[in-house]
């Protein structure tokens, strides 16, 4: 098997995700140490002008796989498609973004082409010759090195490549190939839009987060407390409290939610899942309050305050409301 990295370019209302980049510069840095070819592959309904523009922007060469009448995104007839062009291209590496998409992708591909499968990926190394993979384990309080030899299927995590834009793109060919995928034993019904993000999580100065930390959902108002001490600020949480009901989804931070920028994050009882820290992954100062001396919050935070969650904001609102300060971010 040829060693030919293949990029998936992920894709939208005929716009290149974002996220799609972070998985190109993982390839970059697996081109690195393989010395391999990347080629870039687009599939869908229509796809010449994404397969010019990430070849344009990328310097890379691009393949689209045409699927006639294929509106949406449909896992199925994708995964068929890219094990064909993987065929076509001779691609022993395939890098896949960790979005939704690509993470529904991912291991698929790697059980129908029988080769390993890693995800979460924060960053490759060399050793040996080989690429070597790094990620967060049990929860990020583990970090874990994989080896998987020379060739599989990388999924990389939100955040942690960044693009390096070439100075001078220029677009390096684009091919284009149709295939029919046969008969599907799925289709998709329809789409709908996701409640959008809260504006103003996104123009907060200071996030009071909370987690399941804080016990019980009564306490949510203890967080908006707090929150009120500062200018410009906003409450928000973890997934889990938004899958429990207690927060609208407009205000969960992490991976599937809202990436944030703040000038102060304050974590209230939040372990430090690694979906969470990619939403978070912006902020400029960071506190963090957890009774687990060991939870993975703490390595990326700028203080960390050991104690029960419900404890500590109760003691800060009281001090707080003795002292004639306003907090300022």
């Amino acid at each position: 098997m040829n060693d030919r990295i293949a990029v998936i370019v992920e894709h939208e209302s005929g716009r290149i995700a974002p996220a799609t980049f972070e998985a190109l510069q993982c390839a970059i840095e697996i081109r690195r140490i393989t010395s391999s070819e990347i080629i870039c592959l687009t599939v869908g309904e229509k796809v010449d002008e994404l397969c010019a523009d990430v070849s344009e922007l990328s310097g890379m060469p691009a393949m689209g796989v045409v699927i006639p009448e294929l509106h949406t995104y449909n896992g199925e007839a994708f995964l068929r498609a890219i094990i064909f062009a993987a065929g076509i291209v001779d691609a022993g590496w395939v890098c896949v973004a960790g979005t939704t998409q690509g993470l529904d992708l991912g291991p698929g591909l790697a059980a129908r082409l029988g080769i390993p499968c890693v995800s979460a990926v924060e960053r490759v190394y060399e050793k040996d010759s080989k690429p070597v993979f790094v990620k967060k384990l049990f929860n990020g309080k583990v970090t874990g090195e994989f080896c998987i030899g020379n060739h599989g299927v990388v999924i990389s995590q939100p955040g942690c490549f960044t693009w390096e834009k070439i100075s001078t793109p220029a677009c390096r060919g684009v091919d284009k190939i149709r295939f029919e995928p046969g008969l599907l034993r799925t289709r998709v019904l329809g789409t709908s839009l996701a409640e959008p993000a809260d504006s103003g999580l996104a123009e907060a100065a200071v996030i009071i987060s909370a987690g399941r930390g804080i016990k019980r959902r009564e306490n949510l108002e203890l967080v908006s407390k707090v929150a009120g001490l500062f200018p410009n600020s906003s409450i928000a949480g973890s997934r889990p409290l938004c899958d429990d009901g207690w927060l609208p989804y407009r205000l969960q931070v992490g991976q599937t939610g809202a990436l944030v920028a703040p000038e102060l994050y304050v974590a209230c009882g939040i372990s430090g899942a690694q979906q969470h820290l990619v939403g978070m992954r912006g902020s400029k100062f960071v506190v963090a309050i957890n009774s687990d001396p060991l939870a993975p919050i703490f390595n990326q935070a700028d203080i960390g305050i050991v104690e029960d969650a419900e404890s500590f904001l109760t003691d800060f609102l009281r001090l707080a409301m003795k002292s004639d300060d306003v907090a300022q971010p």
